[in-house]
Parts: C-alpha cells; structure tokens; sequence
C-alpha cells in the first residue's frame, strides 16, 4: 500500500462476529508497517462510566491498538450505556445521531493519521436513525468496505446478502475476512471455499479461532 492517506470501513455478516477483534488487528497491522494509525468507533453501545465518561470495551481496544494519540472524542463521538441498537440508545438518551457530526469527527482524526479503520456497529443496515443505516455512514464517508465474515452455519447467505447490499450502495469491496467463529462447525474449508468463489473480492485473512489475523496485501 503506498504511502499516502489512507481509510477503511469494517462492517460484519452480523453482530458479534468479530468487528472490533478484526479492525484492532488491521490497526496494528498498519502500525507495524510503520503507518501513523488511529481506529475509530463512531457509534458504540453498551458502555461503563470510567472517570467522568461512558467508555465502551470496543472503542478501548481499538485505541490501544492505534499509534495517534487522539481525542477519545474523536475516536468515538458517540457511546451510549445500554448494549441495545444504536437508535434506540440514542432515542433513549434523548439524542439523535448524526452523520455530519462524525464526518467532522473522521476528518479530524484523518488529518492526524495515514490511515484510519472504522468500525461500524452490528450489520451493514444497523439503523443509526429514524432515517439512516450504518450504510448511509459508509457512503457519507464515502470508504472501502471490508467485511467480516462470521463463519458458522448461515454464513454463506449472510456473507452474500451483505456484499450485495454493500455494492448496491455503490461502495467498494476492497476485501473480505473469513474469521472462523465455530471451530466444530461441519464442511468448514468447503464453506469458506464457496465464499472464495462467490465473493468477487479478496479474502485478506482466513482467521482460525482464537488465532492472530495475518493479512495479505490490499
């Protein structure tokens, strides 16, 4: 990859399948190839208060993994305490999320790194809004896509549902993460063989569980 600026949007076949464990790697992935890096979480629920402030589990794996020194503001410009939708979180604490708002705080945050990895929330579609999907955030960020595939039974139609529903959105599917959920799972090689076939993307990672991702050039 060469050296200039840099950005990324890692959304998943669901929820828990892996997001955050995929982005924090990404981030230090980059690092390591001596990258100025920050991960960034615009929307996060299910939070503790620590010092004064909501801090999600998430958000704090994906700045210990960044080499910026960044606002956690930034980082995560909107957290809220239950681990419930997005939306409803947010009607619930008496706000309503903003794409402006993180576009401004994703600006920032780019200005201070060579790259920045994003991690949506849940699936693809997650409402953020009355309005507006995790997508919507995607598009008005206007970022290449990589996906975490959870591989477990269902995968397939998962996996292949949400790469239509991110090329619909005209985004570009700059890879793909097979991160092996059940190692029990029957068929496996074969499933993740059928996702090789049918995704018309790379896969950049073929995760074993609980293994560290090892990325291949994208």
């Amino acid at each position: 990859m060469a050296k200039n600026k840099h950005a990324f949007f890692v959304t998943g076949t669901d929820t828990d399948v892996g997001k955050t464990y995929i982005a924090a790697a990404l981030v230090r992935h980059f690092v390591q190839q001596e990258y100025l890096t920050v991960g960034m979480k615009p929307v996060a629920a299910g939070a503790s208060l620590v010092n004064g402030r909501l801090l999600n589990s998430d958000v704090t794996e994906l700045e210990k993994a960044g080499n910026v020194s960044a606002s956690i503001d930034l980082i995560n410009p909107y957290v809220f305490s239950p681990a419930i939708a997005p939306h409803i979180a947010a009607e619930q604490a008496g706000t309503q999320i903003s794409l402006d708002k993180i576009a401004t705080a994703f600006e920032s945050l780019q200005a201070q790194a060579d790259v920045v990895v994003v991690e949506g929330a849940g699936g693809f579609r997650v409402p953020i809004n009355r309005q507006e999907t995790m997508a919507d955030l995607a598009v008005k960020l206007n970022l290449p896509v990589i996906l975490v595939v959870g591989v477990r039974l269902g995968c397939i139609n998962h996996a292949l549902m949400t790469v239509g529903s991110i090329r619909a959105a005209g985004l570009n599917l700059v890879g793909w993460v097979a991160n092996r959920m059940d190692p029990h799972m029957p068929a496996i090689e074969e499933n993740i063989e059928m996702l090789k076939a049918m995704i018309k993307a790379p896969c950049i990672a073929d995760v074993a569980w609980g293994a560290t991702p090892q990325f291949i050039d994208f």
